[in-house]
């Protein structure tokens, strides 16, 4: 078994606080950044960043939908992490400053996969396809920004 990590990041115009305002909205903003590949979104605590527990679906592939069940920390500031108990997969989500008037995101999301020819192609492939779902899911971050 090795660790698979799947690396996706964009830059806003907007400010970091403003960008992280929205990444840790889990109730009103993170529902509507969701593609198709996402299912039966739930927030089941909380709502807004640390202490919020959230419920989804993904159709990572045509065979394969992760259960997913994510506890959300802030161990700094500007950064989420979402911790899901029904796997070893972690997400991050990191903002910073990417000049004076803009906001990087660089969301990084990790888990211990199968060993053997199928952890091979796990490590191969699937960092691909979930960096293609993140990035849908960044694209309608900005324009949920550029709407506000």
């Amino acid at each position: 078994m090795g660790k698979v990590q799947a690396t996706t990041e964009r830059v806003y115009p907007a400010s970091p606080e403003r960008v992280y305002e929205a990444l840790a909205d889990y109730t009103t903003v993170r529902p509507r950044l969701l593609p198709a590949q996402y299912s039966e979104y739930e927030v089941r605590a909380g709502g807004t960043g640390a202490g919020t527990q959230v419920h989804w679906k993904l159709q990572a592939t045509e065979s394969r939908v992760r259960d997913c069940l994510f506890t959300v920390t802030e161990p700094g500031r500007l950064t989420l992490v979402e911790t899901d108990a029904n796997s070893s997969m972690v997400i991050t989500w990191t903002v910073s400053a990417a000049g004076p008037d803009d906001a990087r995101v660089v969301l990084e999301a990790s888990w211990q996969g199968a060993g053997g020819i199928g952890g091979f192609f796990e490590r191969t492939f699937a960092p691909k396809g979930l960096n293609r779902i993140h990035g849908a899911v960044l694209d309608r971050l900005g324009d949920e920004i550029a709407q506000a």
